[in-house]
């Protein structure tokens, strides 16, 4: 049995799991090279919002299953931010508005219709995941956000330069998620060095780790088909949408 990595080694070994972020998939290379079409800025855009409106109900589980009132008090900031407190907008707010401002209908993007069925899969496993999981293991699956910042400011520095036809106004969601991705990793990592101190535990924290890396590879392969190879589901038979749309958007 191997023996456990200290704080700073785990630490690491979390940060090196970057490598297989989605941000080295070709869709998003492609994407922040400024070789997106308007059709594929817009289908990401609409894909990706199924993804976000599952974040709170992902968070929710892991309050529901955290009898920590310490870390609930900190871990309710997540849902605040993307729902948006009483009288505030928030993220899903502002992911709308980017929606709207790559061209889409805000009613469109809210039906779901657009959602590939294997986005749609690999989201739902990752809720289901932090439903039964404990939660400490669902908090360490969002510890894809020590390579969060990166992507966001990528965006930002790169987009208005390759696709001038998206309005200003829709980046707002990514410079929200500057800081508070920063902060939530900070909150994260302390939860997770807290509780990984055994070889085993760490062992598989890094495999929750990969698995919420593999959901968010398998959203872009589900793009890359549709809209990079021009394969969506039933192609063959249909150029219509015929796939399942869910019930839950």
């Amino acid at each position: 049995m191997p023996s456990a990595m200290n704080p700073a080694q785990f630490e690491q070994a979390l940060r090196a799991k970057g490598v297989c972020y989605h941000i080295h998939h070709p869709f998003h290379v492609a994407m922040h090279e400024g070789r997106a079409s308007r059709e594929q800025i817009q289908g990401w855009v609409a894909n990706r919002f199924y993804y976000q409106v599952n974040i709170p109900l992902k968070d929710a589980a892991i309050l529901a299953n955290c009898p920590d009132r310490e870390v609930r008090r900190e871990w309710i900031q997540r849902l605040l931010d993307h729902d948006g407190a009483p009288g505030e907008d928030g993220g899903i707010e502002a992911w709308l508005r980017l929606a709207e401002a790559v061209g889409l209908e805000r009613d469109e993007v809210l039906s779901g219709e657009r959602v590939l069925p294997g986005v749609r899969f690999a989201v739902d496993a990752y809720v289901n995941f932090a439903r039964r999981a404990s939660w400490q293991d669902a908090a360490g699956s969002s510890l894809t956000e020590l390579f969060a910042p990166r992507i966001h400011q990528a965006r930002l520095d790169n987009w208005p330069r390759h696709y001038p036809w998206i309005e200003a106004s829709g980046y707002a969601y990514f410079r929200g998620r500057l800081s508070q991705a920063r902060r939530d990793v900070e909150h994260g990592l302390r939860i997770t060095l807290a509780h990984c101190t055994s070889a085993e535990a760490q062992a598989r924290m890094l495999e929750i780790l990969q698995f919420k890396l593999d959901v968010l590879w398998s959203l872009l392969d589900a793009l890359s088909m549709a809209y990079e190879l021009d394969r969506p589901p039933y192609h063959t038979v249909s150029r219509e949408r015929l796939w399942h749309r869910g019930l839950n958007v």
